[in-house]
């Protein structure tokens, strides 16, 4: 037999093989004492999933509303006046110089400013009439990326394209709620809608609402009903004959990170001052600073509440550890000859502890691995039964590991030491 003089000169293969060959020796002890550790892994990842799940389902969602990095410009009515006689002649001789918002402003904007996405709409009412009885309408202008933006798929038909919004063509895509109204579960696409002085010809109807039913959060639940209540035609079509001059009512502009968001703001406020004479008709809603700090919040909280979570599963493992320690405990009696033998052929104390721990630390890992895959299984029969997507996150995985492997060790060095400093006659002759 290999003489050993030292921890360094102990081969891994030959100490992984003597924990296994243990570990097996004793089936049903190993398998007990594995059952703690097992399921302190189990909690720990599930835990980490389910914050992990939660936080994507927030962060997916803010982004399918559109209300990520975003800012919002609309038109500003000049409010009362205060100050000198003369300068509040002159502010107001000011304000009606300056056109309000516009088509052109977007167009601008869309062009020059760095985004991810940018629409622009424009809101009417029209009179329709149904079996002798008038119904107000929302009648809506908006680009083909509002529906992107918002997540809003076609049911039947299409969008209207770049070209019937160029040459401004009547034509409309239908809310899902107006058409279940209208129509029922009729595809209405080819039909022609008299909407007031608007004859429009139906090109598409949208789906109903993804993001507020099923695995949605539900929340905006309200605006986006009005918005699938509504009829949208082409941007360029409502400004030219919604009569408003071409001014729109609101331009959306979202960039794609928290440094692109407060440029592009900066740059937009200055592009739109510099076409309005510096004269400030307009106001900026701040709903990706919103968000932002929402989104800080909430990361706040759930990594709080994860903190929390892994101290209570950590309860099992802290269980998992006291079964390994007792067990080493028993396996240092039932060992004594072979202990002695290996220290009569020339093992240290070192080799003999590097055994021990080694064979804690393994058995510590093989119950974190089957923790892992018991996870995975329950995340999985979970996630079908309930519709909602649940992940196995890295970080989970990484924590449960290196937590069974720390409490693998500390259970196993008190056990190493006593085995290390055993006196090797008295082991051989330990049964005699």
């Amino acid at each position: 037999m290999q003489k050993y003089h030292g921890i360094k000169r102990v081969p891994l293969r030959d100490a992984v093989h003597s924990a296994f060959q243990s570990i097996l020796s004793h089936k049903l002890r190993s398998l007990l004492t594995l059952t703690g550790i097992v399921i302190g892994v189990l909690a720990v990842v599930s835990m980490f999933s389910s914050v992990y799940a939660l936080k994507q389902l927030i962060n997916t969602n803010m982004e399918g509303m559109g209300w990520n990095y975003s800012v919002v410009i609309s038109a500003e009515q000049p409010g009362k006046m205060t100050g000198p006689r003369s300068l509040r002649r002159a502010l107001r001789r000011a304000s009606q110089s300056v056109r309000t918002i516009s088509y052109d402003d977007y167009l601008a904007l869309k062009a020059q400013i760095p985004h991810k996405s940018c629409y622009a709409t424009i809101e009417n009412m029209a009179l329709m009439r149904i079996e002798n009885k008038e119904k107000q309408v929302r009648l809506r202008a908006a680009d083909v990326e509002f529906f992107a933006n918002k997540s809003y798929p076609v049911l039947y038909g299409r969008y209207y394209n770049n070209y019937e919004n160029d040459n401004q063509l009547p034509v409309a895509v239908l809310g899902h709620g107006f058409a279940q109204d209208l129509y029922g579960d009729a595809d209405p696409v080819g039909r022609i809608l008299q909407l007031g002085p608007h004859r429009l010809k139906i090109v598409g109807v949208l789906d109903k609402d993804q993001l507020s039913s099923g695995n949605g959060m539900n929340f905006n639940s309200w605006e986006r009903e009005q918005d699938l209540s509504a009829v949208y035609v082409p941007l360029k079509y409502g400004a030219y004959f919604f009569g408003t001059q071409k001014g729109v009512h609101m331009i959306y502009l979202q960039a794609s990170t928290e440094e692109g968001f407060r440029r592009m703001q900066t740059q937009a406020r200055q592009l739109l001052l510099a076409r309005h004479n510096m004269f400030p008709n307009f106001s900026f809603m701040d709903v990706g600073e919103l968000m932002l700090t929402i989104t800080k919040e909430i990361s706040g909280y759930l990594k709080k509440w994860n903190i929390t979570l892994i101290a209570i599963a950590s309860i099992s493992l802290i269980v998992g550890g006291i079964g390994l320690f007792s067990t080493l405990l028993i396996s240092i009696q039932e060992r004594m000859t072979e202990i002695g033998v290996r220290k009569s052929v020339g093992a240290t104390e070192g080799d003999i502890f590097y055994y021990f721990i080694l064979e804690a630390v393994t058995l510590a890992l093989l119950g974190a691995f089957l923790g892992i895959i018991l996870a995975w299984l329950l995340l999985t029969l979970v996630s079908k039964a309930i519709h909602f997507p649940l992940f196995l996150p890295l970080q989970g995985v990484v924590v449960g590991v290196f937590f069974s492997s720390l409490v693998g060790f500390v259970s196993g060095l008190y056990p190493a030491v006593k085995a290390a400093r055993i006196d090797p006659i008295q082991a051989i002759y330990y049964f005699e």
